[in-house]
């Protein structure tokens, strides 16, 4: 099992995580069809041009989904029970076809449930475009990750396992 117990979370911690993911303009495609959202300025390429943003944006809710499931190996995978609520999600820059999205979480609270049988664990989340190498200068790309920019960011809680007994 790759995620954490309840044990595992310290407060202050941060997770950079290892995966990475490139959306493609058939991702954004199938999530809005998938959910019914038909907005235009996802799908429709000349009424997006006409935006502010000058192209399809990615739909934000595509965009905090994946920056979960980016953040499971090294959290939740198979020690969650569930995931209680998402709070003050903010989308503060666009994402656009071809971006690869990087995730870091900071555990900001963790408590026991009342029964001491499992835990309450809540995240902030993260959610970076990783700057193109290209993009980059040779003094920034010494600060690495310092410019990408920030797109998604929210908290997230969770019911937690704790760890078994036996283990």
């Amino acid at each position: 099992m790759a995620g954490r117990y309840y044990e595992g979370f310290t407060v202050g911690e941060t997770i950079d995580h290892a995966a990475r993911r490139t959306i493609s303009e058939a991702d954004n495609q199938r999530f809005c069809d998938m959910t019914m959202n038909q907005q235009p300025l996802h799908l429709d390429a000349a009424f997006a041009a006409e935006s502010e943003f000058g192209e399809r944006v990615v739909n934000g809710l595509y965009t905090m989904s994946l920056a979960v499931g980016l953040t499971i190996p090294e959290t939740t995978d198979g020690t969650i029970v569930a995931n209680l609520s998402y709070d003050s999600v903010e989308h503060p820059a666009p994402v656009f076809h071809g971006d690869t999205l990087r995730a870091r979480s900071t555990v900001t609270d963790k408590r026991e449930t009342s029964d001491g049988d499992r835990g309450v664990v809540t995240m902030h989340v993260e959610a970076f475009v990783v700057e193109r190498e290209a993009d980059v200068d040779e003094d920034d790309a010494a600060e690495g990750d310092a410019h990408d920019p920030l797109v998604c960011a929210f908290d997230r809680t969770v019911l937690s396992k704790k760890r078994p007994a036996s283990e």
